[in-house]
């Protein structure tokens, strides 16, 4: 519940109160009023609910149709000219993540907050965690993968750092499962919609950057996505930061004087020796690690999950346990063929993850390797000419190009746009089970692998704006072993 007399204080507080309207008049007093829900939903919505009307896609008739529902107050940043009293603001998206907390009682500060951000790496390092922590803490999780609030049942969320509103009601329901600690992946969208506005986390660790989400529906440029990234680090009390990550002087500079631990080359916590499944580190962390992720990028993940859980309360002993037992679906999954050949099954989505991916595969298969890869419609569009660049590096790799949520996109025209950037014949096979499939027939010997990049543990294509009935990379692979 929060009363109208808290809800305009706290946008008075923030400098985002601009004033009640109805029937195009001030409105001076609405003491007295309560509200039992909050939504940005118009469905969802009765005679108790504060409803926000969000969003350039918003439009009048919805809030017409929740006016019929019972609605009696909304909150916007335009005046919609209905017949019910509008607290107007100057922006939606703050006053939403602000009211939220409130009404929801605050569980933000009833809980250890660790967040990570990154262009890859996010949910491999969330899994690590909420491994770590799950030795002797009570973790709650959200993950593009999976979402847990309350280590017992788990579920996928729909956007990588959720929408204010639903973030606040998790953390609150997380709280009354008696969990003690929350493990987010944070976006740079969370922070360009400002989803997590006004949140401070006790620590957040930025894992890498590398050019991606850039275009006409995400970031402008890179400069601004790096900047929406690096938003954590201002809202996080100690930071964890790679230091061999692109553009390390830029964050070095900027968490001088907070609380840090930066892991890498460039620090004392660095790896001293390095297997395919086991390192051992030195520094803060110190000692022989088992993991069960093979590649340096794994390994750092790791490490970074290691020193932020280590300021959460983990013993080392947590850590070592936690990174021996992580598993992440869709991340680096192997399944061998009749014949021998290794099947990798990989999230790996843009043109770094990609690199990282192929050069683990070809330290350890050294026959034919067989690439199937797409690109998503209507977003990310840069990867297109990132994935050909990567692939020109690898000029004895077959290339099969497939459909990876093409979304409102024809599918073969963004295999078409990726195959202009790759400078040897490819095969384009839209329909990725066929894919996979031809790709399966191809290999001989133990020696051979096909990596299937992209979709990771995805069971769906997006197509048209929707989510359509897909088995998963995996269980079509299982299916042609």
């Amino acid at each position: 519940m929060i009363s109208i007399e808290q809800t305009l204080s706290i946008l008075k507080n923030d400098h985002n109160f601009r004033e009640i309207i109805k029937d195009g008049d001030y409105v001076y007093d609405m003491s007295g009023l309560t509200f039992q829900k909050i939504s940005y939903d118009s469905r969802q919505v009765d005679g108790e609910t504060l409803f926000f009307a969000k969003g350039a896609a918003f439009k009048r008739d919805y809030l017409l149709s929740a006016i019929e529902a019972g609605l009696t107050f909304y909150v916007s940043e335009v005046d919609y000219e209905v017949d019910i009293p509008l607290i107007l603001v100057s922006n939606i998206k703050q006053a939403m993540s602000l009211i939220a907390m409130a009404f929801y009682k605050n569980p933000q500060e009833k809980l250890k907050l660790l967040a990570f951000t990154g262009t890859k790496g996010k949910t491999t390092a969330a899994y690590f965690a909420y491994k770590i922590l799950s030795q002797h803490h009570k973790p709650a999780m959200l993950s593009t993968m999976n979402t847990t609030l309350d280590g017992k049942t788990f579920f996928k969320s729909k956007l990588t750092t959720p929408e204010s509103l639903d973030l606040f009601a998790m953390m609150a329901e997380a709280v009354d499962n008696g969990m003690t600690h929350l493990i987010m992946e944070v976006s740079s969208q969370a922070y360009l919609t400002q989803r997590v506005y006004g949140l401070t986390f006790d620590v957040g660790v930025f894992l890498n950057i590398s050019p991606d989400h850039i275009g006409p529906i995400e970031h402008p440029t890179f400069e601004d996505y790096f900047y929406h990234k690096r938003l954590l680090m201002e809202n996080s009390r100690a930071v964890i930061v790679n230091s061999d990550m692109d553009h390390f002087q830029v964050l070095k500079e900027q968490v001088r004087d907070q609380e840090h631990d930066f892991y890498g080359s460039q620090s004392q916590n660095t790896i001293s020796q390095s297997q395919a499944f086991s390192f051992d580190l030195e520094g803060k962390l110190a000692g022989h690690y088992d993991i069960q992720l093979i590649g340096h990028f794994n390994q750092e993940n790791a490490i970074a999950a290691g020193l932020a859980c280590l300021r959460l309360g983990a013993s080392l002993s947590d850590i070592q346990k936690g990174i021996a037992e992580t598993s992440v679906p869709g991340r680096m999954e192997v399944l061998t063929q009749a014949n021998g050949a290794k099947i990798f099954v990989d999230y790996a989505h843009n043109g770094d993850s990609l690199e990282k991916l192929l050069d683990v595969v070809a330290q350890h298969q050294k026959g034919q390797l067989i690439l199937i890869l797409g690109a998503p419609g209507n977003k990310g569009e840069s990867r297109r000419a990132d994935f050909g660049r990567v692939i020109n590096s690898y000029p004895d790799l077959d290339i099969i190009l497939t459909a990876d949520d093409p979304n409102f996109e024809d599918p073969a025209d963004i295999c078409q746009e990726i195959a202009s950037h790759i400078k040897r014949p490819v095969s384009i096979i839209v329909d990725r089970e066929e894919a996979i499939q031809k790709a399966s027939q191809l290999t001989s010997s133990e020696l051979d692998a096909i990596i299937i990049a992209g979709k990771g543990a995805d069971a769906f294509q997006i197509v048209k704006g929707e989510r359509a009935a897909y088995p998963g990379d995996l269980e079509i692979a299982k299916k042609y072993l």
